[in-house]
């Protein structure tokens, strides 16, 4: 989920704790596990800084260890050592408990858009995405909201008040499971032979974006509640086992684009000075545009000159993204 959404799911979380008797009877608990909870809440993004650094280090590594088991466990620990010098009077194990609670609420409410985490490992270093709420969901973020303004303004209880939303939320996500199903039926029904299907939100309530993987094709369509519309179609073609690709793969914007991206062409050019190879994520079709795209510029020898792994939304500023330009 984004940055807003974890912030109000903390203040909300800290308002659940008060059912519990031993945060509920000590104010300085309370405000202590409060905090905890909306720390706990925003930890596991703090692989954020890496955009820093680079778009590959960060494609490559959001979301992956510091949403991973062992920082599940490490996460809680250290919130709750760090607030001990400053709430020293509060009860510890309830604000490790409530600690433990927010920081795996964090990771779980993740797995559910279809970014995903790598919340396996380190079992596993596979993609956890289910692809049923968008990044930014507008319902549940304005739930948590209400929730929040009746409980600070109105002087709901807080604990009955988040335990209605969180059950409606509950439904919420079992329509939003439905809502899938339907569109993957149809896709199903429109291409028999798919072999894979990816189904990604929007922030529309009712609209999809899907990527068919089929023997021979890539299939790029649009579902809108039950219907779906192929908006492009691609001849599914290996990436060539060629000197160039080999070299172009040792790229560390690629590297990155490939361990993130499931379903994807290719593209390459050939320039009196250069060679510029160009991959495609065909999950984010907007506008008649494929703007998550990797790109590696080679030398006649080819040495890499010049590559770029984000997010494009036109080719002139893709242009300007690359350090060697064809021709100059």
């Amino acid at each position: 989920m984004d940055t807003g959404t974890h912030i109000v799911m903390g203040f909300a979380l800290g308002g659940l704790a008060t059912l519990d008797p031993v945060v509920a009877a000590d104010p300085v608990t309370k405000y202590a596990v409060m905090t905890a909870a909306v720390i706990g809440s925003q930890a596991p993004d703090i692989d954020t800084i890496l955009k820093l650094r680079n778009n590959a280090v960060y494609i490559r590594n959001h979301r992956g260890a510091t949403h991973s088991i062992p920082a599940v466990l490490l996460w809680p620990l250290l919130i709750t050592g760090a607030l001990f010098f400053v709430f020293p009077d509060a009860n510890m194990l309830h604000l490790w408990l409530w600690s433990q609670i927010a920081v795996f609420l964090h990771v779980f409410v993740d797995i559910f858009n279809s970014y995903g985490t790598q919340a396996l490992r380190p079992f596993s270093s596979r993609w956890v995405a289910l692809g049923v709420i968008n990044t930014f969901d507008s319902f549940i973020f304005t739930m948590h909201v209400i929730g929040l303004l009746l409980w600070w303004l109105a002087g709901f209880d807080p604990a009955m008040t988040f335990i209605i939303i969180y059950s409606v939320l509950f439904l919420y996500y079992i329509l939003r499971f439905q809502m899938q199903a339907a569109i993957r039926h149809s896709v199903r029904r429109l291409i028999p032979d798919a072999e894979e299907i990816i189904i990604a939100p929007t922030i529309r309530f009712n609209q999809w974006r899907i990527a068919v993987k089929t023997p021979d094709h890539f299939y790029v369509a649009r579902g809108f509640r039950r219907s779906v519309t192929i908006l492009d179609k691609y001849k599914r073609v290996p990436v060539p086992d060629s000197t160039l690709f080999e070299a172009a793969k040792k790229d560390k914007n690629l590297g990155a684009f490939l361990h993130f991206s499931p379903v994807y062409r290719w593209e390459m050019a050939e320039y009196d000075d250069c060679y510029e190879v160009k991959f495609i994520d065909l999950r984010y079709r907007s506008k008649e545009y494929y703007p998550f795209v990797a790109v590696v510029q080679l030398d006649l020898d080819y040495n890499i000159i010049g590559s770029y792994t984000g997010w494009i939304f036109s080719e002139e500023k893709l242009r300007k993204k690359l350090t060697f330009l064809p021709g100059d």
